[in-house]
């Protein structure tokens, strides 16, 4: 068996509910999870906008100490903290699930997971590096930021179930606990910069280079898209597997991606299908109207600030003074 699950606020369940019936569509077979980073308490949802996938909240997978990193995070840092926790979650209480796969909500998937499945059978782990090729402008994202947010794309992974994987999870674990941070100056950027260690921890690591993979912004200096027969290629022959629609809003629909500024889509006419089918299953999945929830777990900025200088205030006076100097 194999399991799927992304992670989410109430926020992003229009991406959840889009990346859920791209699943359905194509993998049937495989069972989709949606990981609430939020609490579903004193939330009633109008009948259009009732989910439709099983979710899974926060409070259910007993991460301890939960509270503390929820209060030390912003809500990217936690929704990205807390996913080992969720692998461990789903090894742990489905023993039948060979396979688990994490996808980010942002995600379409366009075909049947056949190839990738058959990777999980002789590999422990696969996952998507940024680029496969150089990039010949200093444009945003280059060869540096990958330098600095990771290798690897952390918007897709998959374990296979074995020792080495629950052991290199459980490592993970420890890491995000406290250093998920978008944090650049220190080497870290939320979960991303730990899973380099990945192919050097877990030797049977396959790092996939198929182009029909994890195809996003950050790739497309060297990925060109077409559509044949109602099936979207990559490159001419690669069927795409999944798109990635980091940093894309509905509601700026010629922004192909706010973290980005190399392309725009008027100058890419072979995402316009792509990209027209995307906004349109965010504007059907209800996108403005799961928007309008914050997250009950994250404190606004004014409660977190003050919540730093009461901790602030509870050091010896001496750490507040050399504090103070280096700031």
């Amino acid at each position: 068996m194999t399991i799927a699950f992304t992670i989410c606020s109430i926020n992003y369940l229009a991406q959840a509910r889009t990346l859920g019936d791209s699943l359905k569509s194509t993998n049937p077979d495989v069972l989709f999870f949606i990981g609430l980073v939020d609490s579903l308490q004193g939330v009633t949802f109008e009948p259009s906008y009732a989910h439709d996938f099983p979710m899974i909240e926060i409070d259910k997978i007993e991460i301890r100490d939960f509270q503390e990193m929820a209060d030390r995070y912003n809500i990217t840092e936690l929704n990205t903290a807390v996913k080992p926790f969720y692998f461990i979650y789903f090894f742990k209480h489905y023993p039948e699930a060979d396979n688990v796969i994490y996808f980010d909500p942002d995600i379409i998937v366009f075909q049947p997971l056949t190839e990738l499945l058959g990777s999980l059978k002789k590999h422990k782990a696969v996952v998507t590096p940024h680029i496969n090729t150089p990039i010949n402008d200093r444009l945003t994202p280059n060869e540096l930021h990958h330098l600095n947010t990771g290798v690897y794309n952390l918007g897709f992974v998959a374990l296979a179930r074995s020792e080495e994987i629950l052991k290199f999870v459980s490592w993970w674990e420890e890491k995000l606990r406290f250093e998920c941070l978008i944090d650049l100056c220190n080497g870290l950027f939320v979960d991303q910069n730990w899973m380099n260690f990945l192919p050097l921890f877990v030797e049977n690591t396959h790092i996939e280079r198929n182009p029909g993979y994890n195809a996003a912004y950050w790739n497309l200096h060297e990925r060109t898209f077409s559509e044949d027969n109602h099936t979207h290629f990559v490159n001419e022959n690669n069927p795409l597997i999944f798109f990635h629609y980091s940093g894309y809003d509905p509601a700026k629909p010629d922004i192909l991606s706010k973290y980005q500024d190399r392309f725009e889509l008027k100058n890419r006419p072979d995402l316009t299908a792509l990209f027209a089918l995307y906004r349109n299953s965010l504007i059907s999945n209800g996108n403005a109207y799961y928007r309008k929830y914050p997250c009950s777990y994250i404190k606004p900025p004014t409660v977190r600030r003050y919540q730093r200088v009461r901790k602030m205030l509870k050091k010896p006076i001496n750490y507040v003074i050399d504090l103070l100097e280096t700031t």
